[in-house]
């Protein structure tokens, strides 16, 4: 019978599994032994088991009675959570944090943020998926995530709420194995239609807004690691994040291009914001994250 049972009797069964004795148990609820017998009398007629062996000296569960007192810990481990979250519901904290990530954020200070996010918010529940391009702003857009770091091209919308985190350089490259790296001068446009362009794209709308392209043949990335794993097998060019290049650079594994000025007007700086929509505030916990990314973004 699951109607009667109550959070108590689970609670007198895990303390007798962990004390050893009904004596120890009272002692540790702050009860008379009689009333820890009579609850474990009750818990074994209703569920018409028998939760202890009580020939010997002390007791000792039986084997239903060890399955049951770990099913009894997880009860009672739920029942906790269930009231933290009430709590911290009460406090303003929100119940669950969903966030979206564009595949341009930094991984390393996006981590400790969210070990420390952790840390401070024991029992807020954070949902996360990393999305293609334009995929975050989607995901605030339909109410998915409520918080999204992502670029915003090709301007912040109106309705999202936007805060800068970080300026990312955009390095042109290619492997070392690749014809353009051994061009003695500056890349032109000519120079770039002849090979293949391996550009970061969104999934969802392929042929959507594109920026930066200038090669005769586009190969369509929607992840970021997939592409490197391209462009360091000598398939193509394209503009990278600095900071997933730098040690490809001085292995020499990459090459960077310099550009001819006419191809210097693509933006090789972009920004990452925070975003939320404008009519959906942040709580507590998104608030102290936002906070905390752009402290150490900042250093």
């Amino acid at each position: 019978m699951i109607g009667s049972l109550s959070l108590d009797q689970l609670r007198v069964l895990v303390t007798i599994a962990d004390t050893g004795s009904f004596s120890a148990t009272g002692r540790e609820l702050r009860r008379v032994q009689s009333a820890i017998s009579q609850s474990v009398a009750t818990l074994e007629n209703m569920q018409g088991v028998q939760l202890f062996d009580r020939s010997g000296h002390r007791p000792r569960l039986t084997d239903i009675g060890r399955v049951l007192a770990a099913q009894a810990r997880l009860v009672l481990a739920s029942a906790s959570q269930f009231e933290a979250i009430a709590a911290s519901t009460h406090a303003g904290i929100e119940p669950e944090l969903a966030l979206a990530i564009d595949p341009l954020v930094p991984t390393a200070p996006l981590i400790e943020s969210l070990r420390a996010l952790r840390e401070t918010f024991t029992h807020l529940t954070v949902t996360f998926s990393t999305e293609g391009l334009g995929g975050a702003e989607r995901r605030i857009r339909s109410g998915d995530a409520a918080l999204a770091l992502c670029l915003l091209l090709p301007a912040v919308p109106n309705d999202i709420a936007a805060f800068p985190l970080l300026a990312v350089g955009l390095t042109p490259v290619v492997s070392a194995q690749h014809p353009l790296a051994l061009l003695d001068r500056a890349v032109t446009r000519a120079d770039l239609e002849q090979f293949v362009q391996l550009v970061l794209s969104d999934p969802v709308d392929p042929d959507g807004p594109n920026y930066g392209l200038a090669g005769g043949a586009l190969w369509r990335f929607a992840d970021l690691g997939r592409r490197l794993d391209f462009l360091l097998a000598g398939f193509g060019w394209c503009r990278m994040p600095e900071h997933l290049i730098v040690d490809h650079i001085a292995a020499g594994r990459l090459v960077p291009l310099k550009l001819a000025l006419e191809l210097t007007r693509s933006p090789s700086i972009v920004t990452i914001y925070a975003a939320h929509m404008e009519n959906r505030q942040l709580g507590v916990a998104g608030r102290w994250l936002l906070d905390d990314l752009t402290t150490r973004l900042s250093a």
